[in-house]
């Protein structure tokens, strides 16, 4: 008599996180993030709505979780494409500072830009005004982390001798990161490679003449 397989819980709660991931991108884009609702991810995904509440305690933490995933995703595909074996999870140090900050907020741009990103992303980055905890959640594992890349990039450029050694990198960042954002967030502005490389010129040369 033919032994029976025993079922795989592990694999079959992977498949209902990846289909449940799937449909809350999927839907955010088509709905907006002001329609969607944990109903109409379980129907999407194939799943029971009391899956998803067991795992999440709210659509925002659903697509937090979804995001992250993504660009977790994106992360190793570049990696592939790249022919590398594992992520690259820091700012290329090429001993250039501008070459090496334009080269990733030129693809920070892309980005923006990207459908597949711009939707969640926005949804987000609203939902962490009015929901505290998915907010922290947000800038804790998203946010947060992408900054740190640009503050160990200018702290290697102190050490290098290429930025002055009484600037702070966490302050500092936000002269480019922070203008970019508010043009992507507030769409006052389109976004382009060349508006990211003259941020980036600013920010590191300044648009006076000299320093008082």
């Amino acid at each position: 008599m033919a032994q029976k397989t025993v079922p795989d819980s592990t694999r079959r709660s992977e498949r209902s996180r990846r289909a449940i991931y799937d449909a809350a991108l999927a839907l955010v884009h088509e709905t907006g993030y002001a329609k969607l609702t944990i109903e109409a991810i379980a129907a999407r995904a194939g799943v029971g709505k009391q899956t998803i509440y067991r795992w999440w305690p709210s659509k925002g933490a659903v697509l937090l979780d979804a995001f992250l995933d993504l660009a977790d995703q994106a992360s190793a595909e570049a990696s592939e494409k790249a022919g590398r074996d594992v992520v690259q999870t820091e700012i290329t140090d090429s001993g250039d500072l501008e070459a090496d900050l334009k080269h990733v907020m030129r693809a920070t741009v892309d980005e923006f830009n990207d459908p597949k990103y711009d939707a969640p992303y926005r949804a987000l980055a609203a939902e962490g005004l009015l929901n505290p905890e998915v907010g922290a959640e947000f800038v804790e594992k998203l946010l947060e982390p992408q900054l740190q890349l640009f503050v160990r990039r200018v702290r290697k450029a102190q050490e290098a001798g290429h930025v002055l050694p009484d600037v702070d990198p966490r302050i500092a960042l936000e002269l480019w990161a922070s203008p970019l954002a508010q043009r992507w967030l507030m769409r006052s502005g389109p976004l382009t490679h060349e508006y990211v490389d003259k941020i980036v010129e600013y920010a590191l040369y300044g648009i006076t003449r000299s320093r008082p």
